[in-house]
Parts: structure tokens; sequence; C-alpha cells
């Protein structure tokens, strides 16, 4: 399947460590010199606003999706390709989920995590099977990872996990684990 259009899942945050941010804007970068679009949150700060504009500088569409209640919090882009404004986080999920041929996670906090697991339960439930990318920028989930193969080895898991994510460490690594 040919991926038109990827949603990120990232902080609205940049984080403690710079990297985070210019592999957020690497990205976009890379999106748009391969002609992807991003489907994201509609945010302008953080790691948000990074793979945004990392995107747009480099002449890439850029579609967001707020909802009501994070357009001050989250600080709307207003330079986006398309915004649409949502009443709430469930009809902002739902319809980044039907605009995307595949999801990259970012580093973020628990929306983003939230954003992560969703993705993955439907996936686990077949309501999708879009692929998934854990980017682990400076080794940021790491934690998470082993967690997860915990989770398996323990036996809560119905099938592969790896299967379902592809962790990847840059940027360029999970745009070719797509195309």
């Amino acid at each position: 399947m040919e991926v038109k259009c990827i949603a990120v899942f990232c902080g609205s945050k940049s984080g403690n460590n710079p990297l985070f941010e210019q592999e957020a804007a690497a990205l976009g970068k890379l999106m748009a010199e391969k002609q992807i679009s991003l489907v994201y949150g509609g945010g302008n700060k953080g790691l948000m606003g990074a793979v945004a504009n990392g995107v747009m500088d480099n002449g890439g569409i850029v579609i967001g999706v707020i909802p009501e209640l994070l357009l001050a919090w989250e600080q709307m882009h207003d330079a986006l390709t398309e915004i649409h404004v949502v009443p709430d986080m469930h009809i902002r999920k739902r319809m980044m989920y039907e605009r995307c041929d595949a999801a990259i996670v970012l580093p973020g906090g628990h929306g983003t995590l939230d954003e992560l697991f969703e993705m993955l339960t439907w996936n686990t439930l077949q309501i999708h099977d879009k692929k998934i990318i854990l980017l682990n920028t400076a080794g940021y989930y790491d934690h998470l990872v082993a967690h997860i193969r915990n989770m398996s080895y323990q036996g809560f898991l119905y099938e592969n996990w790896e299967e379902r994510l592809i962790v990847c460490h840059d940027a360029e690594t999970a745009i070719g684990a797509l195309c």
C-alpha cells in the first residue's frame, strides 16, 4: 500500500533534549520531499509545530485537527493547508485515523501515549491494519519498549507486538519503513 498521508502523534512541548525537535523537523522535511501529507493535532508549538513547519517549509501539505478545548493550549497553527476544529478528542483521533495511511509516534506525554495505544488496540482488533512506527529518538521510548516486551513475556498480548509496532531511531529509518 502506498503511503500518501501519515498521522504524526507527538508532544505539544519540545521536551528537554534538543534532538527531539530536530528529529521532528527532519521527519517533516522528509515527508515533504517524498510528497507525503501530514495529518496531526493542529498545534503550533513543541514537536507538533516542529513537524508541521518541517513539512510546510519544504512545500508539503499539512492537515491539522484540533479540538475546541485545545485551541489556546496547543496554539492552533494558522498557516496550515487545512485545519479542522472539532468538538472533542475522540472526533480528533477518529478523523486523523481515517485520513492517514500510517502513523508515526514521536516523543510526547499522556496524550501521545493514548493515541499510540488506541492505534495499537484498533490494529490488534483489526479495525485497521495501518503501520505504526515508534520513533524512539535518543532512546526516549526504551522503557516503554521494555515494558511492552514484558507484557508479551508475561502472556498479556495476543500476538507478536513487533508485527504491529515498528521501532525506529531516526526519521530517515521511520520513513524508509513505510515507503
